[in-house]
């Protein structure tokens, strides 16, 4: 299949690709037409770099003043049994009486003991940031890529059920004017459309939302509405400019 051909189909692939929801055969099948096709590749490129921005929404975790004060003083502790060993060795090789063989084994033992301990500290440092980090960081679960008319992506819109909220990011060159205000609203099958928050002009947002605001909704859309927004319970009146559909991701 020529995807150059069909835009809109080649930006969810990409899309998909980059969030790793692309899985088996198909995602084989894609990174083969990227190594052949440029076209294809940039647009796959483009959609990595717009996803690895959203990191920027995590705050940093910083290990504990502890933890390296602990590391630093078995780093010291090796480099003193290393530079004993040096001096022994020295002293050896200028002809001074040799220790020994037993007490040369010993400070040998000693500094393996200590460097193994040192390892041991710094693995379950490592260890224990991993741990902290994975618990902190986001579960997406759902996923949304919004285009316009055009099938141009216009909005990544992401669920974290661990943290109860919608995460969007701007990835087109859309922005609304000071008197206006972007909506989002989920598309329930055979349902009213049901706003799940107004929008800021940040290129990265998030709004609260439980796990039953976004279960069965095929679709997100965005509409362009008076500042504000529309009030609750009414539906879009101004004209929707992006919509897409909703993609439960398997975590």
């Amino acid at each position: 299949m020529n995807l150059i051909a069909h835009p809109e189909l080649l930006e969810l692939l990409a899309a998909s690709h980059a969030l790793g929801t692309l899985r088996g055969g198909a995602r084989r099948r894609f990174e083969a037409m990227a190594r052949e096709q440029a076209p294809v590749r940039a647009a796959a490129l483009v959609w990595q770099g717009r996803l690895a921005s959203m990191t920027e929404l995590q705050s940093p975790v910083v290990p504990d003043t502890a933890v390296w004060t602990r590391i630093r003083n078995m780093i010291d502790a090796e480099q003193s049994a290393l530079a004993l060993e040096r001096q022994r060795a020295a002293a050896s090789a200028a002809g001074e009486p040799r220790q020994g063989g037993w007490l040369r084994s010993l400070a040998l033992w000693r500094g393996a003991a200590v460097a193994g301990a040192l390892a041991t500290v710094v693995a379950v440092t490592v260890g224990l940031n991993l741990r902290d980090q994975l618990q902190n960081a986001p579960v997406v679960q759902y996923v949304a890529v919004l285009s316009d008319d055009k099938a141009a992506a216009s909005m990544l819109v992401t669920f974290d059920p661990k943290k109860k909220q919608l995460v969007l990011q701007r990835v087109g060159d859309y922005r609304e004017g000071d008197d206006k205000s972007l909506q989002l609203w989920a598309l329930p099958p055979g349902g009213a459309p049901r706003s799940l928050g107004v929008l800021g002009n940040a290129p990265a947002l998030k709004l609260t939302a439980s796990e039953s605001d976004v279960q069965a909704v095929p679709a997100l859309a965005i509409s362009l509405e008076a500042k504000g927004g529309v009030p609750a319970g009414s539906g879009p009146k101004g004209p929707i400019l992006f919509k897409g559909a909703l993609i439960e991701k398997t975590i």
